[in-house]
């Protein structure tokens, strides 16, 4: 593994996590609304105003503002309850849109410097104009964000949003991950030594699933400590009580606990490091579709056009990225990662049962493997052609006066 590429994938898999960004920015709207709020009362520049006039406005917007943050944040509740139930009940996408924690994080900061500013006025006889007008020009600001953040969720209950949201993360994803080409020999690399005699670390909490694994601290470690980390499970995976996290082998004084504090946990997948979760929304929201209660053929179709896109996108990348070394190039932290066989069958397995009663569906589903055999590596080929012909047997089988051979794409 290519320096650059170490950097790029340390990076991803060593960021902090979405909610200690959000946390953070409402932290930081806060602390400057109160900064703000205590310094332009003291301005002397521009007209004045009556202090009491401008204190009870900057009262009024703020207190404004929050009340109408309040009720828009709790009509979007319904608009995530609705995309739970049409779609699949793991889509979070809206949830998770960064607009959403930074509009309340900025409408937070309005409220504060309002309340801190009309405190900060006093009994004073004037203050310069300057301060109501910023107060104004903010909560202009914060309708804006409100009207936007309003806009993404009505997009985020229409089918073609919430699959293009899918891929467009998902091609992030992928594009951070598997920056390098396909090779055949590189793929049959053998696995890294382990050490006799490892170590395991367990999981000892509640049921959670692993969200994100801190590769670049477990590497300095494992360097630090002269020792190989081996996981066996991977972002994605759900966790219990006993369940075998790693094992460490070799070195010595490497405390499970500092193990555990670079793993975090939640009750719910995530797209920081699982690239396997858009495949399983995809396919999630066809085989809802296909479902004898909705039966709608035509989502699941939409449902497998980007599907196609993702797989063919994934056709001819290195998928072995698991193995991340030190800076010695000696491998110190190892992570199971989905090959090729895993990602089809996520995308595929499931909707060729389902799709047996639809042929509309499964002509889809078949086209869809027939030109994804045809970009195949030979090494992957059979993996696509044994479910394509899985597929034209079902086919043949179940709708066998409309069924026909494959067409060349």
């Amino acid at each position: 593994m290519r320096a650059p590429d170490r950097r790029r994938r340390g990076s991803l898999f060593g960021r902090p996590t979405r909610a200690v960004r959000r946390d953070l920015s409402q932290l930081i709207c806060a602390v400057l609304g109160l900064l703000l709020g205590l310094a332009t009362p003291m301005m002397s520049a521009g007209p004045r105003v009556d202090a009491g006039r401008a204190a009870n406005l900057l009262f009024t917007i703020g207190f404004g503002v929050i009340s109408l943050v309040s009720i828009i944040y709790s009509m979007l509740f319904l608009v995530v309850q609705f995309s739970a139930g049409a779609f699949t009940p793991r889509l979070s996408l809206f949830r998770d849109e960064p607009i959403v924690w930074r509009a309340f994080a900025f409408t937070v900061g309005v409220f504060v410097f309002c309340v801190t500013s009309g405190l900060s006025i006093g009994v004073g006889r004037s203050v310069s104009a300057l301060v109501p007008c910023l107060a104004m020009l903010a909560s202009l600001i914060a309708i804006g964000l409100m009207r936007a953040l309003q806009m993404k969720a009505f997009g985020s209950i229409q089918l073609g949003h919430a699959l293009t949201s899918i891929c467009a993360r998902a091609h992030r994803l992928f594009d951070d991950l598997y920056d390098q080409p396909y090779a055949p020999g590189r793929s049959a690399r053998p696995p890294p030594e382990d050490r006799p005699g490892g170590t395991p670390v367990t999981w000892s909490g509640p049921a959670a699933v692993v969200l994100r694994i801190d590769v670049r601290a477990l590497v300095a470690l494992a360097e630090e400590h002269d020792c190989t980390i081996a996981f066996r499970v991977t972002p994605g995976m759900p966790v219990w009580r006993g369940t075998v996290l790693a094992e460490v082998s070799g070195g010595g004084g490497l405390r499970a606990s500092t193990l555990l504090g670079a793993v975090a946990t939640g009750p719910e997948r995530t797209f920081d490091q699982d690239p396997d979760l858009p495949f399983r929304l995809l396919a999630d929201i066809a085989l809802r579709a296909l479902s004898p209660a909705v039966n709608d053929p035509g989502t699941a179709a939409e449902s497998m056009d980007r599907t196609e896109d993702l797989l063919t996108r994934l056709v001819d990348r290195e998928l072995d990225i698991g193995r991340f070394p030190d800076g010695a190039g000696r491998t110190r932290v190892t992570i199971p990662v989905p090959d090729w066989e895993q990602y089809v069958a996520t995308a595929v397995d499931e909707l060729a049962f389902a799709a047996a009663g639809s042929p509309m569906a499964l002509r889809r589903l078949r086209d869809l493997l027939a030109r994804l055999e045809q970009r195949c590596p030979a090494e992957r080929r059979a993996v696509v052609r044994e479910r394509l012909r899985r597929v034209d047997r079902t086919g043949a089988g179940a709708h066998p006066l409309v069924w026909a051979a494959p067409t060349a794409p």
